[in-house]
């Protein structure tokens, strides 16, 4: 399995580890959300760093692939930590996390504790 099982209020969340391959493509999301149905989570958190630059490129199309993956196998995805470097480089990833974070499927968070308390407000 890639990471810990932790409950979060009522919510069963798979929480990644900082090490570990990283997420570079929608066939590295495939094998999280294998891990994820296996252990019968409602989301997984994946930090920042564990994304491959390119995630963050929006053009590059791999974080939309990821994504799809997650919200067509049902699976949350939260993004845990600071992605303000990208963020200060890209209008359209600022408002794709914008929308996310309005969301219910694709969260960005800031911390575990951040996500803890939205999962908890849901």
């Amino acid at each position: 399995m890639s990471g810990l099982i932790r409950e979060m209020g009522e919510v069963r969340v798979m929480v990644l580890g900082a090490e570990g391959l990283p997420v570079r493509s929608d066939r590295d999301a495939i094998d999280l959300i294998g891990d994820a149905l296996g252990a019968g989570v409602a989301w997984a958190a994946i930090p920042a760093e564990r994304l491959g630059e390119d995630f963050f490129v929006l053009s590059t199309r791999i974080a939309g692939d990821a994504i799809q993956k997650f919200v067509n196998y049902g699976i949350g995805l939260a993004v845990v930590g600071d992605i303000s470097r990208h963020l200060a480089h890209s209008g359209p990833l600022r408002d794709f996390v914008y929308e996310s974070n309005r969301g219910r499927h694709v969260w960005f968070v800031v911390s575990l504790d951040e996500l803890e308390s939205r999962l908890a407000a849901a």
